[in-house]
């Protein structure tokens, strides 16, 4: 079955058919680290990593560059016009926490691969540091500049967005558009107020580095294309972002590549929509503005919240509430059980689920059935909810049936299978064990056996605040981890 993907550039879903047969080059927007990454940086990164987790699945070797953003991405604000420029995110971090930039890149940088790796991000081939390319930059900025794409004036290098005919077709913003949102009155030295820098220079900056213009620093815009063309060459077959990023970055990433290159670099670009909160723009003035940490110290597992942040459709709005993470915590839940339950020889036919075929009826037709719900949705633009509809129909008809040792094998590399993609279930199969539970497991069978329920209660209580759930079945006490 062929995937298809909605692609920004096209407005329109499109068979993916990769440059290479069998490989895939995926270029995605990473972090700028400048502080604690929020769940809406993490909605989408997750939704790239589902993407390369299910060109994996489907059989591509997949190479995924993402870059970390530690110099140049200047603030925004709605009052500035196109000419007008903000402050760089990481200066204005590192003079309000007292820090170099580098001291507040590298935090924040180790902060973000210590939360992919919570939050089980499949690791990407490569994650290139903007200050460690500026070479790469100069050198782009030279062609542009040779090629009459760019022009300086006064030590700053700023493309010539006339130049490029084709600059708006990934957002729709045309360029008479462009024009006609600008204040009347502007000063400056720009040909155009919607040209944008490739170099600046301003002596204020904390970060600075040598170039045939002057000490200086790289426009934001730029360290995308140096990287995207060192790592994965002129014919990439996917970028991903966040929709915040299609206009201005994306853009003026397509007109300094395609003018350095001289022909089309990315040929499907993939964006995650906003997330909301309570219906609402997360925003720290509005008191709904959530860092990963956030959710995390109010005791839900992370592979709760990575559950919750990939359980809509990537290309829709996500409304992110505390609604959603009990209904993910739900759903993470029954998964689990259920998982739980294939390896229960009292419900697996009274055998040890580990060896055997199969020999009731109907199993290996609902897991090819299953299989091919769960693929025909993902290859309908990665459509998560019904590929979790598929699995879990097939969790509610398993539970429906008597099942041997060889058919649990067979469900559970499924599941496994299926895990592959989703990422939430693998990271929590450690056995559950541990000696001073099962002492106390114990300790409460006895007191319960000598009516001492006063005490049976304190124990139960006790391992309920550690996480610890406890079944009383005819067969005894058993317990696990919650979520």
């Amino acid at each position: 079955m062929a995937l298809y993907l909605y692609n920004t550039y096209s407005k329109k879903k499109e068979e993916f058919k990769p440059f290479e047969t069998g490989k895939v080059r995926v270029y995605s927007c990473g972090p700028t680290v400048y502080s604690h990454p929020h769940i809406g940086n993490f909605r989408s990164f997750i939704a790239a990593d589902i993407l390369c987790r299910y060109l994996r699945y489907k059989g591509y070797e997949v190479t995924q560059i993402m870059n970390i953003t530690d110099v140049g991405h200047l603030t925004t604000d709605d009052n500035l016009a196109p000419d007008e420029e903000g402050v760089d995110k990481i200066q204005l971090a590192a003079q309000s926490e007292k820090k170099t930039p580098k001291e507040i890149t590298e935090f924040y940088a180790n902060k973000f691969f210590e939360l992919s790796k919570i939050l089980n991000l499949y690791p990407a081939s490569h994650y290139p540091k903007a200050t460690e390319h500026i070479p790469e930059m100069v050198v782009i900025t030279k062609r542009l500049l040779e090629r009459g794409y760019a022009y300086e004036t006064n030590g700053n290098i700023y493309y010539d967005i006339s130049k490029f005919p084709d600059y708006g077709k990934l957002s729709g913003n045309t360029l008479e558009n462009l024009k006609a949102g600008v204040r009347v009155g502007i000063k400056s030295e720009k040909k155009s107020p919607m040209d944008f820098a490739l170099w600046k220079q301003d002596p204020k900056h904390l970060m600075q580095w040598d170039s045939p213009w002057g000490r200086g620093f790289p426009g934001w815009h730029l360290e995308c294309s140096a990287m995207a063309l060192k790592y994965l060459g002129e014919k990439i077959d996917i970028h991903t972002g966040g929709e915040d990023n299609i206009f201005p970055h994306h853009e003026c990433e397509i007109a300094q590549s395609e003018a350095f290159t001289g022909s089309k670099v990315i040929k499907y670009w993939v964006h995650a929509r906003h997330l909301l909160v309570d219906n609402q723009k997360m925003s720290k003035s509005l008191g709904n503005f959530y860092t990963v940490d956030d959710i995390l110290k109010q005791g839900y597992h992370p592979m709760v919240l990575r559950y919750a942040l990939m359980s809509s459709h990537y290309g829709q709005q996500l409304n992110f509430n505390m609604d959603l993470l009990k209904a993910s915590k739900g759903a993470l839940e029954r998964l689990i059980n259920f998982r739980r339950m294939l390896e229960d020889p009292i419900r697996v036919n009274g055998h040890p689920a580990t060896a055997g075929r199969p020999t009731s009826n109907g199993v290996e037709s609902l897991i090819t059935n299953t299989k091919r719900r769960f693929e025909e949705a993902m290859d309908d633009d990665l459509n998560i909810s019904a590929a979790l509809g598929a699995i879990f129909d097939f969790t509610t008809e398993v539970n429906k049936t008597d099942i041997s040792p060889g058919d649990a094998v067979l469900i559970k590399s499924a599941l496994e299978d299926f895990d592959k993609v989703l990422g939430v279930l693998g990271v929590m199969q450690k056995k559950d064990s541990d000696e001073e539970i099962e002492k106390l497991v114990i300790e409460r069978t006895l007191a319960r056996k000598e009516s001492n329920f006063k005490r049976s209660d304190e124990i139960r209580k006790y391992l309920e605040d550690k996480g610890i759930v406890l079944e009383d079945t005819p067969r005894g006490t058993k317990w696990h981890r919650g979520l």
